[in-house]
C-alpha cells in the first residue's frame, strides 16, 4: 500500500513538472524555431564554470552550496544545473533552493547531491519534501510537530537556521541550543544535518554587524560542541563573506549571484575573479528617418533634436527590460553605443542612430560586451537603483535562454 501510495506521488511531481516543461518547450519553439520575436538571453556556460572554479580555489578545502533558486536567478536552472553536475566530483557538495517544487525540479534533472530548502516546513511542502529527499529548514516547534506527523516511516534531515541579526527567519541565537537539543534528543524522528545563519551587511564596507552576527553564530556552535551535541555542516558565508571574511567559511559557503559573474554590491572586494554568464542579444526590427523636433513613443517624453535614424528593437517590459530604463539605457549595435528614446513599451524600444542606417536583422546587444564596449546587469541596476540580482531575475519566459 505504501509502495502504490509512492508511486501515485512521483506520478502526480513528474506530471507537474512535465506539464509545464511541456507547455515552456511548445512556447519556446514558437519564439525561437520561428524566430517570431529574435530576443533572447544568451548564458555563457563556460563563464559559469569559470566563476564556480574560481569560488571553489578561492575557499577550498570548504565545501560549497551552489544558490538555484528563481530558476538560476533567472538563468535557466536546467542548463545550470547540467553543466554544474557534468563537473562530476568537482560540482558542488549541496544545491540551496528557496521552495519546494525547486527542489523537485533539481531531482528531476538528475541531482543527487544534498538539496537544502531555504522555506521552512509546512502543510503544503512537507509531502514534497520527503518525496523529493529535500532537507528543510526548522526553526519552529511547529516546524518539529509537523515532521513527526509526517515523517513516520524513516527520520528526516533537517537544518537548523539561527536567527543572528537579520530578523527574517530563524530561531533567536539565544534560544538556539535548547532547540536543537530537542532535535538531538529525537534520533527516531531528525537527523540533524547543519545548522546555518544568513549575513544581512556582509556587502557593505563596514563590516562590523556582520562581525558581531558571526561572533552570536559561533557562541551557539561553541555551546553545542561544549554539550557534545553534533550540528552537521555549519555554514554562513553568503556572496559578500565568501568574498571578504574568511573567518565565517566555517563547514561550507553558499554562493548565489557570484556564480553568475556579479559582485553583491560595489562595496566588497574582487577577490574572485568573475565573468557575466548571461547575455540579453536581440536585432535591428525597422529602421527610419524621422524628422527634427518629432516626439518618440507614448507620452512624448522624447524629441528628436534633427533628422535622425530611429531603430526599433522587439524587447520591451513584458520581456523584463524595465521602463524606468526609458530615455536613460544604451544598446550596442556595430561596434558602438546608441541611446534608448522615449519611453520602453510592453514589447519594444526605440534607439536613435543619427546618421546610421542598420538592416533589419542586425545584431542588437542590451547587455553583454562586443570589443571593448561592454553593457552590465550592474549598468542598469544604478539607473533603476537596484541590484544585479534583481535584473537577472527579472527576464520572462517569453525570452528563450539560449545556452552556450
Amino acid at each position: 500500500m505504501y509502495q502504490n501510495s509512492v508511486c501515485i506521488k512521483n506520478i502526480v511531481i513528474l506530471y507537474r513538472y512535465f506539464k509545464n516543461t511541456i507547455i515552456f518547450v511548445f512556447l519556446n519553439f514558437i519564439f525561437t524555431d520561428y524566430a517570431m520575436r529574435p530576443t533572447d538571453a544568451r548564458i555563457l556556460l563556460s563563464n559559469l564554470v569559470t566563476n564556480y572554479l574560481n569560488i571553489r580555489k578561492k575557499v577550498f578545502p570548504v565545501k560549497i552550496l551552489a544558490v538555484m533558486k528563481a530558476d538560476a536567478y533567472g538563468h535557466g536552472v536546467k542548463g545550470v544545473i547540467e553543466t554544474l553536475v557534468g563537473l562530476g566530483n568537482e560540482q558542488p557538495d549541496y544545491y540551496g533552493v528557496a521552495i519546494a517544487e525547486e527542489g523537485e525540479q533539481l531531482r528531476l534533472l538528475g541531482v543527487t547531491k544534498p538539496i537544502l530548502l531555504f522555506e521552512s516546513v509546512s502543510e503544503r511542502n512537507i509531502q514534497s519534501i520527503i518525496d523529493g529527499d529535500l532537507v528543510p529548514t526548522v526553526f519552529e516547534y511547529e516546524h518539529l510537530r509537523l515532521i513527526r506527523r509526517f515523517a513516520k516511516t524513516k527520520p528526516l534531515k533537517v537544518q537548523v537556521k539561527v536567527n543572528t541579526g537579520m530578523n527574517r527567519l530563524g530561531i533567536d541565537y539565544q534560544a538556539a541550543v535548547e532547540f536543537i537539543s530537542v532535535i538531538n534528543s529525537e534520533k527516531n524522528h531528525f537527523i540533524l544535518d547543519g545548522i546555518y545563519t544568513h549575513f544581512s551587511t556582509a556587502d557593505d564596507a563596514d563590516k562590523s554587524f556582520t562581525l558581531e552576527q558571526n561572533r552570536r553564530f559561533k557562541s551557539v556552535l561553541d555551546e553545542l560542541k561544549k554539550r557534545n551535541i553534533p550540528y552537521g555542516v555549519a555554514h554562513a558565508a553568503n556572496s559578500g563573506a565568501t568574498l571578504d571574511m574568511p573567518e565565517t567559511y566555517y563547514d561550507m559557503v553558499r554562493p548565489g549571484i557570484l556564480l553568475y559573474g556579479y559582485y553583491p554590491s560595489n562595496e566588497t572586494s574582487e577577490s574572485v575573479a568573475l565573468k557575466p554568464v548571461m547575455e540579453v542579444v536581440s536585432e535591428v526590427a525597422s529602421c527610419k528617418k524621422v524628422k527634427a523636433d518629432e516626439p518618440i513613443s507614448y507620452g512624448r517624453t522624447y524629441y528628436t533634436q534633427k533628422e535622425t535614424n530611429i531603430v526599433t528593437v522587439p524587447i520591451g517590459y513584458a520581456d523584463g527590460f524595465s521602463r524606468a530604463l526609458s530615455n536613460k539605457a544604451s544598446v550596442i549595435i556595430d561596434g558602438a553605443l546608441y541611446p534608448v528614446v522615449g519611453k520602453v513599451t510592453m514589447d519594444r524600444i526605440m534607439v536613435e542612430v543619427g546618421d546610421k542606417v542598420f538592416p533589419i536583422g542586425t545584431e542588437v546587444v542590451l547587455l553583454g560586451q562586443r570589443g571593448d564596449l561592454k553593457i552590465t546587469a550592474w549598468d542598469w541596476a544604478k539607473i533603476l537603483e537596484t541590484i544585479p540580482y534583481e535584473i537577472t531575475c527579472t527576464f520572462s519566459k517569453r525570452m528563450p535562454r539560449e545556452y552556450i
